[in-house]
């Protein structure tokens, strides 16, 4: 498998503090790959700078050979690179098929993007039984189903997701992940953050623990499950 991405030495900064300290990590293709840690460890903003929302310090943010540092949100999406960020925000007013449409902006091939379209709906039956109704009016589960989908509308190469688990019913959690494990078997490369540290390393190939903006860890999802010291910080478990 090729690296797809890779960062190096990556620091960010919000005024006078240093966010994330100089971290580098690689994204194998075809992969699940997950950061771990508590709130704060500059996870969200390790992505939020990759998708070209934040401007780094220093560093670089290599995507299939190209330097993605410096290049606006449209570019990096065009580029292959896609963000369903936390809270969902997709947007309340518009209807599911508009939310999803918004994804393919970008887009001009009309075909494609009605058999993206279909494929969505494949992946979201409840999205297709619901595409009339309004973004807003769904529940949280659907409406992180409906965050997903529109962010697969870009056709992306690597799906991006921050906290997809965040304020949904257990139940619904279980549900989120068996399609991140679909997408990723259809050939979609995932970055994950996640606080639900046990379900994420469960589906993640490569991992790595985030402590105050470094990297303080990084194994297969199976060896931090087992870690003792992972278990004990982030699974609830005492030893």
């Amino acid at each position: 498998m090729s690296k797809i991405l890779s960062i190096k030495d990556l620091q960010i900064r919000y005024g006078g503090i240093e966010a994330v300290k100089g971290i580098s990590f690689d994204v194998e293709e075809g992969k699940i790959v997950t950061l771990i840690g508590a709130n704060g460890a500059g996870k969200s903003s390790t992505l939020r700078t990759i998708s070209g929302l934040v401007k780094p310090a220093s560093g670089s943010i290599n995507f299939m050979g190209e330097d993605l540092v410096g290049k606006d949100q449209a570019a990096i999406v065009k580029a292959g690179i896609t963000l369903v960020p936390e809270g969902r925000r997709i947007f309340p007013d518009l209807t599911v098929l508009e939310n999803l449409k918004a994804g393919a902006y970008l887009r001009k091939d009309k075909a494609e993007i009605n058999k993206d379209l279909e494929w969505v709906y494949e992946l979201f039956p409840r999205l297709k039984e619901r595409h009339w109704q309004l973004g807003g009016t769904l529940s949280g589960g659907e409406q992180q189903m409906l965050a997903v989908g529109r962010a697969l509308m870009s056709r992306p190469k690597v799906m991006m997701m921050d906290e997809p688990s965040l304020g949904l019913a257990p139940l619904v959690v279980q549900g989120i992940f068996d399609i991140i494990k679909t997408i990723n078997d259809q050939g979609v490369t995932i970055l994950l953050i996640e606080q639900n540290a046990n379900m994420a390393l469960k589906i993640a190939d490569d991992a790595y623990v985030m402590e105050t903006g470094k990297i303080t860890k990084s194994g297969s999802g199976l060896e931090l499950l087992n870690d003792e010291s992972i278990k004990e910080a982030y699974l609830g478990k005492k030893k």
